[in-house]
């Protein structure tokens, strides 16, 4: 198998890519397997960590609230063409598989037209524009969720599998003691995740600071605090003003690799909706706070978090609900009935699809 990946670089387009990829390579141990991404984005460590080959266009994305911006899209959009056909014939792939993002709509419709497989994966309930545009090019059009069928035109493609989660998630979810011990979590602690996506976010962060140091120093209460790495910094220098020291039981770190086993050590998930994310803590089976982003295309997040509300599994708060006290409030409420944390966790479980990198693998292949 000769696969092609076309992905734009964001956390909530990569992981499912880095997943996807991860199934192939354990169907056919000999797949070549290549990433494509876009020259000028962030985040390509993730790929090169993982171990795989990329290549990069010239693809952006385009700006819907200043259209005089998208002069310089279309004119990368005409350059891409080029360096994508290169691709293609140099790399020769059986199949290509998009993930979302500008990357991936060209390289799907490209792909098509030279008679190749062509396969799109949509991580959220409200789907991005690059995907609903591909849908007509692709084989197959596989969904994280049930809801997002509604969206799309060509209902005959459509394969509900589920988020593809890297099967790391589900080795931790089951050495969960294990982990605690690792780092240091007693088993009577409620240990609290907190974080605001893969490059962290401003109101969750402060919201945290506040939590943590109104909930810190009470026995019992153990904190992950992720701040995304451009704003570690930042962080440590409003922790070290407030206190002389940091409360008890804090880990902050900029960045965590094996976010996975943070997950599996936690009681309770603080973050925003990405996609990803909600099928991450569904997969790790835990009860969360999602604080959907404002500031996402349709409001996305928020139809991704009410996934997980509607079942009993996740409480939503805005910006302005966590603010004030509000995170810390809502977290001692849930510390002290862990009854319904606990039916929360089962909850989440519940909506998990394990099956989901399987049930795109098996179709890429062909089975």
């Amino acid at each position: 198998m000769r696969a092609l990946i076309a992905s734009s670089a964001t956390g909530g387009h990569i992981y499912p890519a880095l997943a996807i990829a991860e199934g192939i390579k354990k169907r056919d141990p000999g797949a070549a397997v290549l990433f494509v991404g876009a020259k000028w984005e962030i985040g390509k460590e993730l790929v090169e960590r993982a171990g795989y080959e990329q290549v990069f266009i010239d693809a952006r994305g385009f700006d819907r609230k200043n259209p005089l911006n998208n002069i310089a899209a279309l004119c990368a959009l005409a350059r891409s063409s080029g360096e994508i056909k290169k691709i293609l014939r140099g790399f020769r792939p059986d199949a290509v598989i998009g993930t979302g993002g500008h990357v991936a709509g060209p390289v799907i419709r490209l792909a098509r037209r030279a008679g190749i497989r062509t396969f799109i994966q949509e991580q959220n309930v409200i789907p991005g524009m690059a995907n609903k545009l591909a849908e007509k090019y692709a084989d197959r059009v596989f969904i994280g969720f049930e809801a997002a069928a509604a969206h799309f035109k060509e209902k005959g493609k459509l394969i509900v599998s589920g988020n593809p989660v890297r099967a790391a998630f589900a080795e931790a979810a089951a050495e969960r003691d294990r982990l605690r011990e690792k780092y240091g979590v007693a088993a009577s602690d409620v240990c609290v995740l907190i974080f605001g996506g893969s490059q962290g976010a401003d109101a969750i962060n402060d919201a945290a600071v506040d939590a943590i140091g109104r909930l810190g120093g009470m026995p019992g209460f153990r904190f992950f605090f992720i701040t995304g790495p451009q704003l570690y910094g930042q962080i440590r220098k409003t922790l070290t003003e407030r206190f002389s020291e940091d409360p008890a039981g804090l880990a902050v770190m900029g960045y965590a690799d094996a976010i996975y086993e943070l997950y599996a050590a936690a009681d309770l998930i603080v973050s925003r909706a990405g996609a990803l994310t909600v099928t991450e803590i569904a997969a790790s089976g835990k009860a969360s706070i999602l604080v959907p982003s404002p500031n996402v295309t349709n409001n996305h997040q928020y139809y991704n978090a009410k996934a997980l509300a509607d079942a009993g599994a996740a409480v939503i708060l805005s910006e302005g609900e966590i603010r004030g006290g509000g995170l810390a409030s809502e977290i001692e409420r849930l510390a002290e009935d862990p009854e319904t944390s606990d039916a929360m966790g089962r909850a989440a479980h519940g909506l998990a699809k394990p099956d989901a990198v399987k049930a795109i693998v098996d179709e890429i292949f062909g089975n």
